[in-house]
């Protein structure tokens, strides 16, 4: 900017009339330069020096004043143009060029001003902006409280490359920075204290509480296997105590069958001991008869006995044999709407027999382990034989024998749906297959043949769950049904 008005005094002073300078116009001369800069001096101590010495070295026309007297034009890239070049021309258009130069000299000086103000204006700006920053600083940072003493300190005496201002600047601005300074120190100290923290030897407090925590999990953790083991055991021990609350249950509703039996229809009036029926009166997986004697080693049988099914599908499961190696060594079964089966060592076999009518029925299977033939009897008249049926299969010994339910396990695990519903009696085994002729005897009740292996004995059958004893005579049921 100093340059640019040196370049315009020195186009004034080469425009200056040289041929008729006159007081008037050197004092024109002189006012124009001096509006043209600013009251303050020491702004353009460069351009200007004493006016003697101006004086006499500024360059005179011949007979006449100095052209300037004040101010001298430091060199420049741009010469000045010649005094003498193109007087009478000059001193015709003096005037409007004059005018021109005073009118570009005051835009100038506009331009500055503004310049100035705009330049206020923007470190006003970069103040407030400063303070904002400082509080922001200060209230995310610092704890609350005052500020340490060391400010007042840094106040006094501020650091190169920080936020510094001149000394005409506000007092509230200067402490403003030195707080920002102030907390930006203490930033510093607390991140390169925050290594040394880390690798002390003293363990931090996050990391006690986080050990603390883990050792209370892990004693929970203890006490819930412990607490989980427990349940377990007392699981266990119930579910063996509700057992055998089971059956202390059935033998007692057992005695309470009988006894109330025995009030609706007086004492037992049969003197033989195979005088009597089982009755399961409901479709369950708890009422059932069970014969205390077991199967010996078998390699053919006959088994035969009364029956009268009430069922309203298959009349279920009027009996099963159970050995510890297999739930299924022989089982009679009709369950839904299948077909009467015989299962030997879990082979099948469907029997031809009808037995839904809800009459009484004399049935008999028998077989043999050779070629596994087999036949089966309905009221003494074969209704159905074959062959391969668990060839060369010795029935195991040691098994138990349910009347009315199908095991699973042995001597448990019942299903409701394949259970009995109805009445059977006579139940009796053979270790030999019948001859037809028996077998009708039997049904006809002209023979009173029992089971060399099972007998039919009151004493030898036990009821559990509600099934229930009670007097039969073989031939006179069939005759009533």
């Amino acid at each position: 900017m100093l340059a640019f008005l040196g370049a315009i005094i020195c186009i004034i002073a080469s425009v200056h009339p040289a041929g008729t300078a006159a007081p008037a116009a050197a004092a024109d001369n002189d006012s124009a330069a001096a509006a043209l800069l600013p009251a303050a001096d020491k702004g353009l101590g460069a351009l200007h020096g004493p006016a003697e010495a101006l004086a006499s070295a500024g360059p005179r026309l011949p007979g006449g004043p100095p052209l300037f007297s004040r101010f001298v034009c430091t060199p420049l890239s741009t010469e000045c143009p010649a005094a003498g070049t193109g007087t009478a021309a000059g001193s015709a258009a003096g005037p409007e060029e004059l005018l021109a130069l005073r009118s570009a000299a005051a835009q100038l000086r506009r331009t500055a001003l503004e310049q100035k103000e705009r330049i206020r204006m923007d470190q006003e700006t970069i103040r407030e902006l400063t303070g904002k920053l400082s509080r922001c600083e200060g209230g995310l940072r610092s704890p609350p409280g005052p500020a340490p003493p060391a400010a007042a300190g840094l106040r006094a005496a501020p650091r190169p490359g920080t936020m510094g201002h001149p000394p005409d600047e506000p007092p509230a601005v200067r402490e403003l920075e030195e707080a920002v300074r102030t907390l930006q120190d203490r930033i510093d100290r607390i991140e390169q204290e925050l290594p040394a923290r880390t690798n002390g030897s003293a363990p931090t407090a996050p990391a006690l509480a986080r050990d603390a925590l883990h050792t209370k999990m892990e004693q929970l953790e203890e006490q819930l296997l412990s607490k989980i083991l427990t349940l377990q055991k007392e699981r266990q021990a119930a579910s063996t105590d509700r057992s055998q609350q089971q059956q202390n249950i059935e033998k007692e509703l057992s005695s309470l069958q009988n006894r109330v039996t025995e009030l609706e229809h007086g004492p037992l009036g049969y003197s033989p001991p195979d005088a009597f029926k089982v009755t399961i009166p409901v479709q369950n997986n708890y009422m059932y008869a069970r014969v205390k004697k077991s199967l010996p080693e078998l390699y053919a049988f006959t088994i035969c006995m009364w029956l009268k099914s009430k069922a309203l599908a298959g009349i279920g499961t009027p009996f099963s044999y159970s050995v510890p190696s297999q739930a299924n060594e022989i089982v009679l079964l009709e369950w839904g709407s299948n077909p009467l089966e015989l299962l030997i060592n879990d082979k099948v076999a469907q029997l031809p027999l009808s037995l839904k009518d809800k009459a009484w029925h004399h049935v008999c299977v028998a077989w043999t382990t050779r070629d596994g033939k087999w036949s089966a009897y309905q009221d003494g008249e074969q209704r159905g034989a074959g062959e391969n049926l668990a060839s060369w299969h010795s029935i195991r010994p040691q098994g138990v024998i349910i009347l009315g339910q199908e095991q699973d396990t042995l001597g448990g695990r019942f299903d409701a749906t394949q259970a009995f519903v109805g009445e059977l009696a006579q139940f009796g085994v053979w270790d030999h297959m019948l001859a037809p002729a028996e077998i009708l005897a039997l049904a006809n009740c002209t023979s009173h043949l029992q089971g060399n292996v099972i007998q039919w004995d009151d004493q030898a059958v036990e009821v559990f769950g509600g099934a229930s004893k009670a007097g039969f005579a073989a031939c006179e049921e069939g005759r009533k049904a």
